[in-house]
């Protein structure tokens, strides 16, 4: 293998110091030593396997020693000359014969392993023997030195150097050995070769293992959370599943389990680190056991977050684990799981430890390329933002969310930005209401009491404002206040992102989300804003670059801001009416249908909210435009735009000019001209409804009966209650048409019961087979038959 590390070039070399230089000399020296050293071990390990293998049979140890000694004791008596026997005296070897009857632990030879009492013992097993051996004391090795990067100190220079730790090499010989006789096995017992459908039911049985044992362990968690807390860490364990065939799936039980189980015995409040002066208080039993069980439960929490994000940041990464257990494409399958226990951890413990951990986790993956991914998140957050009541929860997304886009130079998603409209906010702690929102409880001072109260009124008085004061505690007044300062929070952080997105990327995909916000909340913005909010909405009409649904969005923006607090301002909308007028016409049956529902909304606020502001012939231009709308468009939206057709007639004055034929006045109705006011649409006449009363839908029959009779609220041509107590935006959804389907559904046409013309027909039809028949027979057999003359004279002429 070629070396790919770069020489350091002379600069570096002159800056290093020489201990450094000295320090890295001595450490790649020990390295190539240690390198050699396993080298030379693995050789010998290698060797040593080889000849194991030739010699097979195993030898007893004692055997083998008594052969190694007695071989020692037949070298020394050839190389030494010992004293023959027979120039001894009998006295002396009848001595050294009773003597060597009688040896002890003295004058017994030490280099032997046999026991003392061998002869008296002589049935003893083999194992017994083996475990009477004298074990051998295993010295230290020596210790080695790291040399590190030296301290430099008032005094001079000081080396440092750290031990190397000394692997167990007895220990790693003994696995070695171990792994040899295991492979020798398997070599001489190869494993039988399974059938596909063997392997099948061999995955399927240890599957089913797998399974009842995770249920197993939920169900004793669950049963008990406060004594089964550490079981616990073996369920999550099994997250690390190394079995290839059912690694994946144990995984993602694992996973959807564990999410299950902390979603059931989480606590409904945060639990905090106990301090050191806690730790060292003598508590009670229970409240013992509760501190390990909160410490734990949190612990494992914890651990389990972390495994989700590093499944997520394996498949974003692309990495392959080591063990290669799970194949890369099985990783998309994990990540997705993990995602969803995610949220659904966001939705279900936002008050729990490590929800804001969550949230960072979430909010990035909103704008994933998958889609399925992004989808999941997006519906999470806004489920989370439905049933946010105080604001904790909403507050900490908002802010991920603000600085994601700002982060992305505005390039996400738009369903990022429309989860916005889901937040749950209807009132904020405004400049001008800042004192109205909380009052405050005005206590007598002292001196006012003693001035204006007798000894036993002051008592009283006083006992009266304590509980007084108790029951504003008890009433949570405090809770409201809080709630209004994270709404205000909240929203503010949502306009500055609406705004910069205004300021910065009016051409950015997401102008139509925030023009959409912008028409939820207007009501909610401050009054300082309202001047440069309007002219901005103007000028991105006014310019041609937003589609008919920007465009609709803005004026709905325009009109909430002028509805609300907008009333105190003099300004006049008239170029907000004249777009809406001209972009009437770009509605059809088509794609554009949908977008009728924003239409009927700013023609709500721009009449119904401001009638005392809006002309009669501006009501009038816009009552007749809508009814030739009506014509083109689906069910659902004729029967939204009759509604609103209804109340303007009851709204606004002479309406009912366009239902009379021969009212006369000054000039001639322009239909393509674009200025509602100058129009002339007091020179017109609904004949629309006439059409529309034969419309094939029975509500918008209906309702063009109830407009030609002039919307009358009682008699016979009034509506039925269910239609005239619904808003236009309501009939507009109710009567949609998405499942393509008849709404409401046509009745079905039942077969009408045989009754004697038909009866009669198919005698008829009998009776002319008959006769046709014979004349067919009769011709076949050359008899001239008049067929015309023989039906005249039968009886069914």
């Amino acid at each position: 293998r070629k070396n790919t590390k770069r020489v350091p070039s002379f600069r570096k070399l002159l800056r290093t110091s020489q201990i450094k230089l000295d320090n890295k000399l001595k450490n790649k020296q020990y390295k190539q030593k240690s390198a050699a050293k396993k080298y030379r071990k693995e050789q010998k390990k290698l060797r040593e396997a080889v000849r194991d293998a030739i010699s097979r049979k195993p030898f007893p140890l004692e055997e083998c020693k008594k052969k190694q000694v007695a071989k020692k004791w037949e070298e020394k008596e050839e190389e030494e000359d010992a004293l023959p026997l027979d120039m001894m005296d009998e006295d002396d070897l009848k001595l050294m014969e009773d003597l060597a009857q009688k040896a002890s632990f003295l004058t017994r030879d030490l280099s032997s392993n046999e026991p003392v009492h061998i002869k008296k013992r002589k049935h003893e097993s083999v194992i017994e023997k083996y475990e009477k051996v004298p074990r051998r004391l295993q010295t230290e090795p020596e210790k080695e030195l790291i040399h590190l990067l030296p301290i430099k100190d008032k005094s001079g220079i000081i080396p440092q150097a750290v031990e190397k730790p000394v692997l167990n090499v007895a220990h790693d010989e003994e696995e070695d050995t171990e792994d040899m006789e295991e492979a020798e096995d398997f070599n001489e017992e190869p494993l039988p070769v399974l059938t596909p459908e063997e392997m099948v039911a061999q995955r399927r049985q240890k599957l089913q293992e797998r399974k009842m044992h995770i249920a197993a362990l939920a169900s004793a968690i669950l049963s008990e959370p406060d004594s089964n807390i550490k079981k616990l860490k073996e369920l999550r364990a099994m997250l690390m599943e190394q079995d290839p065939n059912v690694a994946v799936i144990v995984r993602k039980l694992v996973m959807v389990s564990l999410m299950e189980i902390f979603k059931d015995i989480a606590p409904s409040y945060k639990i905090r680190p106990l301090t050191e002066a806690e730790k060292a208080t003598k508590v009670k039993k229970e409240t013992q056991k509760l501190r390990e069980f909160e410490e734990g439960l949190v612990s494992q929490y914890k651990f389990y977050l972390e495994n989700l994000e590093q499944t997520i940041k394996d498949w974003k990464q692309r990495k392959l684990k080591k063990s290669n257990v799970i194949s890369l494409k099985a990783y998309k399958g994990l990540a997705e799981v993990a995602v969803k226990c995610l949220c659904e951890l966001l939705v279900a413990l936002p008050h729990f430890n490590f929800h804001n951990n969550i949230i960072v986790l979430i909010v990035p993956l909103m704008n994933d390329p998958s889609k399925m991914i992004s989808e999941l998140c997006v519906e999470a957050v806004k489920k989370l933002f439905k049933q946010d009541k105080l604001g904790y929860a909403s507050l900490g997304v908002v802010k991920v969310i603000s600085g994601l886009v700002r982060g992305r130079n505005y390039d996400v998603r738009p369903e990022v930005l429309k989860a916005f409209l889901h937040l749950r906010i209807k009132e904020v702690e405004l400049q001008k209401d800042s004192e109205d929102i909380a009052p405050k409880k005005k206590f007598m001072t002292y001196k006012e009491k003693r001035k204006n109260l007798s000894r036993m009124q002051r008592k009283w008085k006083k006992a009266e404002e304590k509980l007084e004061r108790e029951l504003l505690e008890a009433e949570a007044s405090e809770s409201k206040e809080k709630k209004l300062k994270l709404h205000t929070e909240t929203l503010n952080i949502v306009f500055v992102t609406y705004f910069r997105i205004l300021k910065k990327a009016q051409k950015s995909p997401l102008l139509p989300a925030v023009l959409e916000g912008l028409a939820k909340f207007a009501h909610l913005i401050n009054v300082e804003f309202f001047d440069d909010l309007l002219i901005v909405l103007h000028s991105l009409i006014a310019s041609g670059d937003l589609s008919y649904r920007e465009s609709l969005h803005c004026i709905l923006s325009a009109f909430h801001i002028l509805s609300g607090q907008g009333d105190v301002l003099n300004i006049d909308p008239m170029k907000f009416y004249t777009h809406l007028y001209k972009t009437l016409f770009s509605l059809h049956a088509g794609g554009t249908n949908e977008d009728i529902g924003i239409v009927l909304q700013c023609l709500d606020v721009m009449f119904a909210k401001r009638r005392k502001q809006v002309s009669q012939q501006r009501a009038l231009a816009f009552l007749k435009r809508l009814s030739i709308l009506a014509l083109h468009v689906l069910p659902n939206s004729s029967v939204g735009i009759l509604a609103t057709n209804r109340v303007f007639m009851q709204t606004f004055p002479r309406m009912d000019l366009l239902l009379d034929n021969e009212s006369q006045g000054s000039g001639i109705y322009l239909p393509e001209l674009d200025e509602p006011e100058h129009c002339n649409a007091q020179n017109t006449a609904l004949w629309e409804l006439h059409l529309l009363q034969r419309h094939y839908h029975p509500t918008v029959q209906k309702f063009a009966s109830h407009l030609i009779a002039g919307a009358p609220t009682e008699g016979s041509g009034a509506l039925p209650l269910d239609l005239s107590q619904r808003s236009t935006t309501e009939h507009f959804e109710t009567y949609c048409m998405k499942g393509m389907t008849f709404n409401p559904p046509v009745a079905s046409v039942t077969p009408r019961r045989k009754d004697t013309f038909s009866q009669r027909d198919s005698f008829v039809d009998e009776e002319l087979n008959k006769q046709l028949q014979q004349y067919i027979s009769e011709t076949a057999a050359h008899k001239p038959l008049d067929f015309a003359k023989h039906l005249k004279e039968s009886s069914l002429a």
